[in-house]
């Protein structure tokens, strides 16, 4: 066979499609499929990752410290880590998919862990599980997944009814997170949080009122410290202030509203409230609108403290407010003629009178004519044991008329010593005068009087010695002629009894007769011995006795 032949035999191949799948490409299309689903829904359920900032990480452990909320496990710590360029660390943790909308802008996390405080004992449970790590669901609309984590637990938990408010203070005492506030002993509410204003030098501590007292918040509160035991020495005397027994042990603030005010408007939203020291300076604040006056003070104001009252007529009507303020005197503290300006307030509302603007004119209008009257001003002594002070306003007679000046821009009120000072004047007086005397040539006419009271007092004791000596001699003399006296009688006695005498010779005289006579009656005696009748009867010679006969008839 030629070629031409074999070429006319090959014939031209046409390529066909292939529409047949086989069903071997089933299995990794479905593998795929499941293999993506599986990654989805991997991703899907892991949950939300969210990272916190803590300044420790004590107690943690990725994979197993567990975050929670009522008790309520919702996610998992996954990795902890050093915070980069500032102190701390970063913890991420997952929350469960089904959690996520607990993540909120004010959500607040913070580490659980045994505490011990004033209010009572928490987390023992992490004794033996662990710590882990609570969450409180915030409120607000806007998610969030950074966090800064809370060194202790929120006092008042996100969501609690109530009511918010700031207080102020510029005093001494302070207040901590978690110090009560009370409401006739019970507390219904608490300190949340504490900020300092540098540029005020004020402390703002942000408070939280419960439900349902905060609706006791109106316009009118007042709040006072009510912490520990609090003495005040003023011009009333000793009092003694205590709060609670929690109190006691901490600080705590109390409120109410002062006699006299109506209960005014309830608060709805955060407001602002000054701490004053006490409930009686709570109560002097209820008045709004003030009088102002300046008092130029010749006298000591020892014992005169700031909120001292000011009285009329022995009525309280103000208060001091400020104590030597800087005036335009020109003589300094320490020179001559210097006077102690003090500012005084009156309120028209303690001079039963309206707390308005018209009320404090009234009042300036009323004490320029007082003061043209004869109303003057004196310190006087509140208590003798405290050596407190209060302004005490009075109305004098038969005082010159005297112009009203002003100080600082304020009406002067003039001042009048009180009678201790006008005592105390008087006693100055006489001593100044003492003091003038000639104490020096006085003391030398006295020293020159002592020196010859003290010669002549020598002289008479030289004097007296001698008078002494003389009746010593005297005496003698005298004693010795008395002894001789006595011894010449005793002589003459003894002559007078001596043997040759005649008193001796008659004495013997006697004796013998007297010897005779004895001898003469010896026999009568003899016989009165033996027979005592014979002195009534005769006795015969041998004849018996007589005896008496009876009579015949």
């Amino acid at each position: 066979m030629t070629d031409n032949d074999k070429q006319e035999v090959i014939h031209e191949a046409h390529a066909e499609e292939l529409h047949n799948i086989s069903k071997l490409w089933l299995l990794p299309i479905v593998a795929i499929f499941i293999g993506a689903w599986l990654v989805y829904y991997q991703i899907s359920n892991r949950g939300q990752e969210i990272t916190i900032y803590f300044s420790s990480a004590e107690g943690l452990e990725p994979g197993k410290t567990r975050i929670k909320t009522r008790h309520v496990d919702i996610g998992t710590v996954t990795a902890i880590q050093l915070r980069k360029n500032s102190p701390g660390v970063v913890v991420t943790a997952r929350i469960n998919q089904d959690e996520t909308h607990l993540l909120r802008e004010d959500t607040n996390l913070w580490i659980v862990t045994p505490r011990i405080t004033l209010s009572g004992v928490s987390g023992l449970s992490t004794i033996l599980s662990g710590p882990f790590i609570e969450l409180t669901p915030g409120m607000s609309g806007k998610e969030q997944f950074t966090f800064e984590g809370l060194e202790d637990p929120p006092v008042t938990p996100a969501g609690t009814p109530g009511l918010h408010v700031t207080l102020n203070s510029d005093d001494e005492f302070a207040y901590k997170e978690g110090d009560p506030i009370i409401y006739k002993g019970l507390q219904v509410g608490q300190i949340e949080d504490i900020y300092f204003n540098l540029e005020e030098r004020v402390v703002y501590y942000n408070a939280f009122i419960e439900a349902p007292y905060n609706q006791l918040i109106t316009s009118n509160t007042r709040f006072w410290d009510t912490s520990g035991v609090r003495l005040e020495l003023g011009a009333e005397g000793l009092m003694i202030h205590t709060g609670t027994v929690e109190t006691l042990l901490t600080n705590g603030v109390t409120f109410g509203i002062p006699e006299g005010l109506s209960q005014g408007d309830t608060i709805q939203q955060r407001a602002y409230f000054d701490i004053h020291a006490s409930q009686t300076d709570a109560n002097a604040r209820r008045y709004k609108h003030k009088a102002r006056f300046a008092l130029m003070i010749e006298d000591s104001v020892r014992g005169l403290k700031v909120g001292a009252p000011v009285e009329y007529r022995g009525l309280p009507i103000g208060e001091v407010e400020q104590i030597n303020v800087v005036t335009e005197q020109k003589p300094g503290l320490l020179e001559e003629g210097y006077k102690i300006p003090i500012i005084i307030a009156i309120f028209p509302g303690m001079a039963s009178f309206e707390d308005s603007p018209e009320g404090v004119q009234w009042v300036n209008e009323q004490i320029t004519l007082w003061i043209q009257k004869g109303l003057r001003a004196t310190l006087e002594t509140g208590n003798i044991i405290t050596g407190g002070q209060y302004v005490d306003l009075q109305n004098y007679e038969n005082l010159e008329s005297i112009e009203i000046t002003k100080s600082s821009g304020l009406p002067v009120i003039p001042t009048i010593s009180n009678e201790f000072a006008q005592l105390t004047q008087k006693i100055s007086s006489i001593l100044n005068k003492v003091n003038e005397l000639p104490f020096e040539s006085l003391a030398q006419n006295l020293n020159q009087t002592l020196q010859q009271l003290h010669t002549t007092a020598k002289t008479f004791e030289q004097s007296g010695q001698e008078i002494n000596q003389l009746l010593q001699q005297t005496q003698e003399q005298a004693l010795i002629s008395q002894l001789n006296d006595a011894l010449h009688a005793l002589e003459v006695l003894a002559n007078t009894y001596s043997g040759h005498s005649q008193t001796n010779a008659g004495i013997n005289e006697l004796l013998l007769e007297f010897q005779a006579l004895m001898l003469e009656l010896k026999p009568v005696l003899q016989r009165l011995n033996e027979t005592p009748s014979s002195l009534v009867f005769p006795i015969e010679t041998g004849q018996s006795d007589t005896l008496p006969r009876a009579k015949r008839n």
